[in-house]
């Protein structure tokens, strides 16, 4: 039986495998990483560490299989994850010339993505979810969906979004499935966003 409940601090590594195994948009990233911790330090350790009342696990007999993770105020946490988040993995990862995987999720420590003002402005919380195959089909994901947009209503949010691999098709049709809808396209990003 899968549980989907708070997230605490003890499922940071079942996070960031999670994070990793769903890292190639929505497949298994494990083989293109030297380093498997990098994205989970980007799209992952910064919520459960700074955003507790919004993290959640879905966990079944395995282990971890799946999160959701929001923030109430996106420039607010942003600003945190400046002072409080990059600082030491700036020092500890100094930005690299090369190619590879590591390298782009190392120049994103440096310098994180952020949504479009314009988004941000109507939508102003966000969040991000990822499950592995074996719980997918099954309701958790609307269900981790639900217990992060309960804990932004609670907190008063009044509209989230959310970023979507342009070419991950299966998440887009998803989103739109649960109420999300299109609010702007970047090459290779489409943003998704709901009123709460």
């Amino acid at each position: 039986m899968t549980v989907i409940r708070r997230a605490t601090l003890q499922d940071l590594p079942g996070v960031y495998r999670v994070c990793l195994q769903t890292g190639d948009s929505g497949n298994d990233a494990s083989e293109l990483f030297r380093n498997p911790d990098l994205l989970g330090h980007v799209y992952v350790g910064p919520y459960l560490v700074g955003q507790p009342a919004h993290s959640f696990a879905a966990a079944d007999s395995q282990g971890i299989a799946g999160y959701s993770f929001a923030a109430a105020d996106t420039r607010a946490f942003e600003a945190w994850e400046e002072a409080e988040w990059w600082p030491a993995l700036r020092e500890q990862y100094p930005i690299t010339e090369g190619s590879t995987p590591d390298d782009d999720a190392i120049r994103l420590l440096h310098f994180p993505e952020t949504a479009p003002d314009d988004v941000v402005a109507e939508y102003a919380s966000h969040l991000h979810i990822d499950l592995l195959p074996r719980i997918q089909g099954h309701g958790l994901g609307r269900g981790l969906i639900e217990a992060v947009l309960g804990s932004l209503r609670e907190q008063g949010a009044r509209g989230v979004h959310l970023g979507v691999a342009e070419e991950n098709e299966n998440a887009t049709q998803f989103y739109r499935h649960i109420g999300f809808q299109v609010l702007d396209e970047r090459p290779g990003v489409r943003f998704m966003g709901m009123k709460l």
